[in-house]
């Protein structure tokens, strides 16, 4: 099969995925006569405290500014020094990739720094993935706090989310991975004996991906993705407090709702749209409670103000980035 014949289907079936699952969860609002579902959640957009949702945005900012300035960090031991401001940029570039292009933000802000400061991608890209072991290192902690403080009604909710029949694999799992991994490792090693471009590309990836280790502040660097991942909850606090619904609902529930929100945007969707809008109502139905046309109604204002977020400054930043590049290059000349 050509490669953009595949790359056309499994974007045809990503976004029917999403569909599907948008879908579904409009399902779930139950709207009296004379209105529909969108005069529903265009009512709970209505009677949600502005004042809240801008803090939410303030706080979604101020974590993108510390991400911004990690990514910089990292950048530093590999002898590539980035300007904060070309830093922030590709990372609102790369989010905005990203509501179209589920995982091509991570490529295309490395391509956008590269225009910028002549960072190699292959470098960059190294460093976009030591962020990511290290978001889901804290995903994982995040995860595992929840479940301590929440422990029987997540269990109940996971034990919902069970589709399986019981059957067992005559095959292990771990001999399937291995023997998948081992024949990925010989061709890798193949192509990269036989291609010189492949083997500089290595290197490069493997000097942005080694950078974590050359920090001279590893401190900070704590400090800044501990100080991300509270604003992302600092984020989902104020958000459920500006909606009646969600308001009473404790630490513990932000915690949890955290949690399962943070799996849902994991997902290979563009902008977790679809598997938010699913599981986050989920739980808020089955942990805590609320009416599932609530529930579906919050989350759908919820995402599309988050998302709103994203598209404003996206296109800021590939407005600003086009006009610099263009004075960079019109210098060069």
């Amino acid at each position: 099969m050509p490669k953009a014949l595949k790359s056309v289907l499994q974007y045809i079936v990503m976004i029917s995925l999403t569909g599907g699952l948008l879908w579904l969860s409009l399902r779930g609002i139950q709207v009296g006569e004379g209105e529909n579902k969108a005069d529903f959640i265009w009512n709970a957009w209505d009677h949600a405290n502005k004042g809240y949702l801008l803090l939410m945005a303030a706080f979604l900012m101020i974590s993108q500014i510390i991400r911004a300035e990690r990514w910089r960090m990292l950048m530093l031991p590999t002898g590539n020094p980035v300007n904060f401001g070309n830093s922030l940029l590709s990372l609102f570039i790369g989010y905005l990739v990203n509501l179209a292009i589920p995982r091509g933000g991570e490529v295309s802000r490395c391509y956008n720094l590269y225009k910028l400061d002549k960072t190699p991608v292959e470098v960059s890209f190294g460093t976009v993935v030591v962020e990511r072991i290290v978001d889901v290192i804290c995903l994982l902690v995040l995860i595992g706090v929840s479940f301590i403080v929440e422990w029987t009604k997540l269990e109940a909710f996971i034990s919902s989310l069970s589709f399986g029949s019981g059957t067992e694999m005559k095959i292990p799992v771990w001999l399937i991975l291995a023997v998948v991994l081992g024949l990925g490792m010989i061709i890798v090693l193949y192509f990269f004996r036989k291609n010189e471009k492949l083997q500089k590309i290595v290197k490069g990836f493997r000097e942005g991906l080694l950078s974590v280790f050359k920090l001279k502040n590893k401190w900070l660097f704590l400090f800044y993705s501990l100080g991300i991942w509270a604003m992302y909850f600092l984020m989902t606090y104020f958000v459920m407090k500006a909606f009646p619904e969600t308001y009473d609902l404790g630490y513990s529930a932000v915690l949890t709702l955290f949690a399962i929100g943070a799996i849902a945007m994991a997902a290979p969707l563009p902008g977790g749209a679809g598997s938010y809008h699913t599981l986050v109502p989920m739980g808020l139905v089955s942990l805590y409670g609320l009416r599932q046309s609530d529930a579906t109604a919050f989350v759908f204002v919820f995402h599309a103000w988050q998302t709103a977020f994203f598209i404003l400054f996206g296109f800021i930043s590939l407005i600003i980035s086009y006009f610099v590049i263009r004075w960079k290059n019109q210098q060069i000349k």
